[in-house]
């Protein structure tokens, strides 16, 4: 007979996700819900990591990633945001960027220890914060816009708090995090010992014209920051997971203490390939017009709907108010349009601990033009 167990997550069960994902596959719906594009990468990319694999590149790297790669990241970084990072000491290559979250996480939180979240959130943040014993405080973006309530987080602030997770552009709301906010949090901070924690793996999908504002531009951020990136977001390489976190040389030697007993290293041709492929920098320069132009396609259809449109000014989501569309729940509103309209979107109230629901769902328009029509053209009906 097996054990029985108690869960280190109790609280977790299958993710609206894979429930929607599925919903879809049975409904022969147009899934915009899942963030992932549908489209190929660079047949450049793909020659890069062949020539690596043929080369002989298949053995374990260096734990903390390959020097080329890790010093195409210092150069982007500095390039982009003027901060000059160490490739030795302060750059980490990592299997995608969910487990940086993790791993900066585990090597910082200890049980009592606080961590405040910005809900709407990412769905793996509070998850991994239990993980470590640290407990979850979660302070809500403002509804509908989705900025940042800085007298909310200063007031969240304890003792114990010993990290916050900021995420920009920001995943579910496509908002984006201006200059005044990010030297307000700097501010808020700044007499503190509080760690950041910042998200930034749409980094190059920021549109008209907007710069990101990385963490890394502000000294008295970047001073206390995990800085994690994707080349699987900027690459269209989804499910290569590798990605990788900037960090001052102190933190750094915590993060990869943790680093090289959970993973230890990442996939090794891969990391040859897209160190060769960053010697260019038009991919991830290009993004934001490539996105953008995805973004203003589908918001043009989306217009005709009565559907309401919300800001997307990052990332490759849309979220929309269907007060004028149904009197349903988000979540309930979800399974009809799938089931009954052919298109999959995601509610935000999966986003939240307290499952909040301001009759909004996000789209993800990373897809094919082909497939953005498709969907709404079934979506016209609304």
């Amino acid at each position: 007979m097996t054990p029985s167990l108690q869960s280190r997550l109790p609280t977790v069960g299958t993710t609206i996700f894979s429930v929607m994902s599925a919903l879809a596959v049975q409904h022969k719906a147009v899934n915009l819900g899942q963030g992932f594009p549908d489209f190929a990468c660079d047949p450049a990319l793909v020659d890069h990591v062949t020539h690596a694999m043929q080369a002989g590149h298949n053995q374990y790297p260096p734990m903390p990633g390959i020097a080329p790669l890790r010093e195409a990241v210092a150069t982007k970084i500095e390039a982009l945001h003027t901060r000059k990072y160490g490739a030795a000491d302060e750059i980490t290559i990592t299997a995608g960027a969910t487990q940086a979250i993790l791993t900066a996480i585990l090597a910082v939180v200890h049980p009592g220890d606080e961590v405040i979240v910005l809900e709407p959130c990412y769905d793996s943040y509070v998850p991994n914060i239990v993980l470590a014993g640290g407990t979850a405080v979660r302070v809500a973006l403002t509804p509908l816009t989705f900025r940042p309530d800085f007298d909310a987080i200063a007031a969240a602030l304890t003792p114990k708090t010993r990290a916050i997770i900021i995420n920009t552009p920001h995943n579910p709301s496509a908002t984006v995090w201006s200059r005044q906010d990010m030297l307000r949090l700097q501010e808020i901070l700044a007499p503190t010992n509080v760690l950041l924690i910042s998200d930034e793996v749409y980094e190059h999908m920021v549109f008209d014209g907007a710069p990101h504002e990385s963490a890394a531009r502000y000294p008295g951020l970047a001073e206390r920051a995990f800085i994690i990136s994707s080349f699987g977001k900027t690459y269209h390489v989804t499910g290569w997971k590798v990605g990788y976190v900037a960090a001052p040389a102190a933190l750094t030697a915590e993060f990869r203490k943790v680093h090289q007993f959970t993973v230890f290293a990442v996939n090794t041709p891969m990391q040859y390939g897209l160190a060769a492929y960053m010697a260019d920098p038009a991919p991830y320069r290009d993004l934001p017009a490539f996105y953008q132009r995805k973004r203003d396609l589908f918001r043009a259809g989306l217009a005709k709907t009565r559907l309401r449109l919300l800001p997307s000014e990052g990332t490759y989501f849309q979220c929309v108010d269907i007060s004028q569309v149904s009197d349903l729940g988000e979540a309930d509103f979800c399974q009809w349009l799938t089931a009954e309209m052919g298109v999959a979107a995601i509610p935000l109230s999966a986003f939240y601990g307290n499952g909040f629901d301001q009759r909004v769902v996000r789209f993800c328009f990373a897809k094919q033009d082909a497939t953005l029509l498709a969907a709404l053209e079934r979506l016209q009906a609304l």
